[in-house]
């Protein structure tokens, strides 16, 4: 029995330690079926979770969230290595997909909902996010503000199953979607707006 409760202590001893070399970041970006695919690509993250944060509703559902009036975000939970992608990577991808420059919403997606914004869990995160986002406005040819907020995370609820790894489950659907929604052209446009 003691030989039993030994293995089962170091078990969980290594599962946290596993634990602890993992990171979540939360990104807000419009559709969050959209805002998986770029970090699923990235190599060091482990996965992507869509749901919703930084309302005042608990256990949202999607319906709830559409609607406007729940406060939350659309989101994604990014987990990853931080011996192989580090934050500010992230926030780097993160900015090559969205429109920071609209405060109501990204690309065909409007509303409070589908605002951009980064949320941060700690001071550094909190830095390098403001870091970043000064260096994004400070390229603007146009002197265009950044609207994107960077706020502090909240609790985070996992959307409905049906909307997550969307991309991969319904990918002639995604594509229509992404093309009808013109976030590939607008994301073009913003690039030439920073370069």
């Amino acid at each position: 029995m003691r030989q039993l409760i030994l293995v089962l202590l170091v078990s969980l001893t290594s599962i946290s330690a596993a634990w602890a070399d993992t990171g979540v970041a939360t990104f807000a970006g419009g559709c969050f079926w959209c805002m998986e695919p770029p970090f699923d690509k990235v190599d060091g993250v482990i996965s992507t979770t869509s749901g919703y944060t930084g309302g005042h509703l608990e256990n949202p559902t999607y319906k709830q969230v559409s609607s406007g009036k729940s406060g939350h975000y659309e989101s994604i939970q990014v987990e990853y290595d931080p011996h192989k992608v580090s934050y500010q990577e992230l926030l780097d991808v993160y900015w090559r997909n969205v429109d920071p420059f609209d405060a109501r919403g990204q690309f065909c997606d409007k509303g409070p909902q589908y605002r951009a914004a980064i949320f941060v869990q700690n001071k550094m995160e909190e830095e390098l996010a403001e870091r970043s986002k000064q260096a994004i406005e400070s390229k603007s040819r146009d002197g265009l503000e950044v609207v994107t907020e960077i706020l502090p995370v909240g609790k985070f609820y996992p959307a409905e199953e049906y909307h997550q790894d969307y991309y991969m489950k319904n990918p002639v659907r995604y594509k229509y979607y992404r093309f009808a929604c013109g976030r590939d052209k607008r994301l073009e446009e913003v690039q030439q707006l920073l370069n």
